[in-house]
């Protein structure tokens, strides 16, 4: 019997450790979601050597249409261009920016030709 609950308690703490692991890295990334003009939009900041990879991508655009994607770092244009979507209606726009002191607050602006601009942002302290 005692054999049996070392055996518990260790696999219990292996599977402990296990989700402190897998849980730690997730929490260094931040997502946000919104839609436009029927199609999904989405921001992602992650840590990455020294600063923040930054992620814009729209799906479920209708395909073939032009977007402009515009991303702002602590209220500067980091990069802004016009994208065509492509054959299953996905755009995607991605830079690297440097780390800053205090926060980072990062804004994805999408607008789809003749339409209305949606935005979100991401603030990384």
């Amino acid at each position: 019997m005692k054999k049996l609950i070392a055996s518990t308690a260790l696999v219990a703490t292996a599977a402990a450790g296990t989700t402190v692991l897998v849980a730690g890295p997730a929490s260094a990334d931040v997502e946000r979601r919104g839609t436009c003009a029927g199609a999904t939009y989405e921001l992602g900041v992650d840590r990455e050597r020294g600063g923040f990879e930054v992620d814009a991508d729209v799906d479920g655009a209708r395909v073939g249409s032009e977007w402009r994607v515009s991303i702002r770092h602590d209220g500067r244009v980091a990069t802004s261009r016009v994208l065509r979507a492509d054959g299953e209606g996905e755009l995607d726009l991605d830079t690297f920016r440097g780390d800053t002191a205090g926060s980072d607050t990062f804004r994805l602006s999408v607008t789809p030709a003749g339409g209305r601009t949606c935005s979100t942002k991401v603030t990384v302290r």
